[in-house]
């Protein structure tokens, strides 16, 4: 084992505010962390091209995407854990007799089984880039595909958790849902990298505002939820700190000691 510290970061939310910046206060803090010899990770629902910008931006080699499908430890490959082939067929098929699209990812690109969704358009606006899924319903097929999103209003997901219970559904924005093998998560993946690096629990550290966040926030002992987070991730973290545009991430590593 080391003793050396590795901390796990979100991106939206976390990392990033509202408008989808990020704080100057941040990207010092996440400096400082690096010249004091800690590994920096991030641990994000994104797909991994989603967020190249921001991995060049503060020199990270190390992340868990996908909600934990797809993780990568200083630039290899270390865990994938694709969606099952009849399993993503099978929701196709139902969600299209629900007239409910479906976004297909792989670790490079991704395609939506329709075309002009006015569902994709508004989830994937968030993100505040230019960034839409081109229309290829056979884009699943012979494919590792890691996620996928369901374009459904919020409570419709719920039909689909009893009818599969093979994969695990969550929500992240009004008209959108991640869809993932049941049993994955971030944890999931940050203990692939975690164990590969000999980092004991007690110098695990992540911050997280989510619902995707919430399994990760209570399964690492030194968690932290944004001042800006959901209820649900504040009750599972061992701490909160401010929120993201307020310096949440500095003042979250002075509260645990990294800083």
């Amino acid at each position: 084992m080391t003793d050396k510290s590795i901390i796990f970061f979100d991106i939206d939310g976390t990392l990033l505010d509202e408008e989808k910046k990020l704080p100057p206060t941040t990207k010092q803090a996440i400096l400082e962390l690096k010249a004091c010899g800690h590994d920096v990770a991030i641990a994000t629902g994104r797909a991994p091209f989603m967020f190249e910008e921001l991995r060049q931006e503060l020199d990270i080699d190390t992340f868990v995407c996908y909600n934990g499908q797809y993780a990568v430890l200083r630039g290899e490959v270390i865990h994938k854990h694709p969606l099952d082939p009849l399993s993503l067929q099978v929701l196709t098929d139902v969600a299209l007799l629900h007239n409910h699209a479906i976004v297909y990812m792989d670790h490079m690109d991704m395609k939506a089984n329709v075309p002009n969704n006015e569902f994709i358009a508004s989830s994937f606006g968030t993100f505040k880039t230019n960034l839409l899924p081109a229309h290829d319903a056979n884009y699943y097929k012979d494919r590792e595909i890691y996620q996928s999103l369901l374009l459904c209003q919020e409570l419709e997901e719920s039909y689909y958790e009893e009818v599969f219970p093979s994969l695990h559904f969550v929500r992240w924005h009004a008209n959108a849902v991640d869809v993932v093998p049941t049993g994955g998560s971030k944890a999931k993946g940050i203990a692939k990298i975690t164990e590969l690096l000999g980092i004991a629990p007690e110098h695990q550290y992540a911050f997280g505002d989510a619902l995707n966040d919430v399994e990760m926030l209570s399964t690492i002992v030194n968690s932290v939820a944004m001042g800006n987070g959901m209820p649900e991730a504040k009750a599972a973290a061992k701490y909160i700190t401010k929120p993201v545009h307020e310096d949440g991430i500095w003042h979250g590593l002075r509260m645990v000691g990294l800083l």
